[in-house]
């Protein structure tokens, strides 16, 4: 896939899809930044990128996107010296009707969410012009179709959306490219993370099912193969790309 010794950097890669991806870039002989706030978690990813490839350059950056992003950027041209794909993978999803939640939760995961990502990007975007290299973030089903209790967290995913089609024009003259992958129901902590049970969340699981045309749920290799392509010379003339990875369930009406 022509990314051998291009210079990687993950964000949201201490869990789920983000893990995996730089798993993923690491099996493909890239130098893979690994960014997230929870070092344990960090250490395992580190450890599946060194199994998937024992020869594999590593940075692993434990740091709060929100208040770090030029940092991270400075750390990784520091050490590697060049900068090739940014991955923005990081997010954090809340529920609640509007009648609920508050501007503090607004705020929240508007700034992880949005406001990361338009940070990272602007901080590589001169390397990233350096190199021809590209951006894939990571958005969501939910920045395509609407659910209910779920407004702030769908708002967040849609406003990526956009911005990746705004920026992929900002940047093509430069040739560099910007794509988004959308997934659907992937199995990782996220939904854990909303305050499901275990029980619950084998419920939903299996309700997923029918909310999928391929009637069954995701796996994050299989998001990470797609952003592993997009970062890759097999995606070169395409930009500005909403890229679903969801069993096809942006397209269905479920009842």
């Amino acid at each position: 896939m022509s990314l051998a010794g291009k210079v990687v950097i993950v964000s949201g890669a201490s869990s789920g899809i983000g893990a995996a991806t730089a798993e993923a870039f690491a099996k493909q002989g890239s130098k893979v930044v690994i960014v997230g706030r929870n070092v344990e978690n960090l250490k395992s990813t580190e450890a599946a990128c060194k199994a998937a490839n024992s020869k594999v350059e590593l940075l692993n950056i434990a740091a709060d996107i929100t208040t770090n992003a030029e940092k991270i950027i400075n750390s990784t041209i520091e050490r590697f010296g060049k900068l090739n794909v940014l991955v923005n993978s990081a997010g954090v999803g809340e529920t609640g009707s509007i009648l609920d939640i508050d501007v503090d939760q607004f705020d929240r995961i508007m700034n992880i969410n949005v406001r990361s990502v338009f940070l990272l990007t602007k901080y590589a975007a001169p390397h990233l012009i350096k190199t021809q290299g590209n951006v894939v973030n990571v958005s969501s089903v939910v920045g395509l179709r609407s659910f209910p209790n779920l407004s702030v967290y769908c708002t967040s995913k849609a406003a990526v959306d956009q911005f990746t089609r705004c920026i992929a024009l900002d940047l093509a003259p430069q040739n560099v490219r910007v794509n988004v992958v959308n997934p659907g129901v992937i199995v990782t902590q996220f939904h854990k993370n909303l305050g499901m049970s275990a029980e619950d969340y084998a419920k939903y699981l299996e309700h997923s099912k029918s909310t999928h045309a391929m009637g069954r749920v995701g796996l994050p290799k299989e998001v990470a193969d797609a952003i592993v392509f997009l970062a890759s010379d097999s995606s070169s003339f395409i930009t500005g790309a909403t890229l679903s990875v969801d069993g096809g369930k942006h397209a269905m009406c479920p009842r």
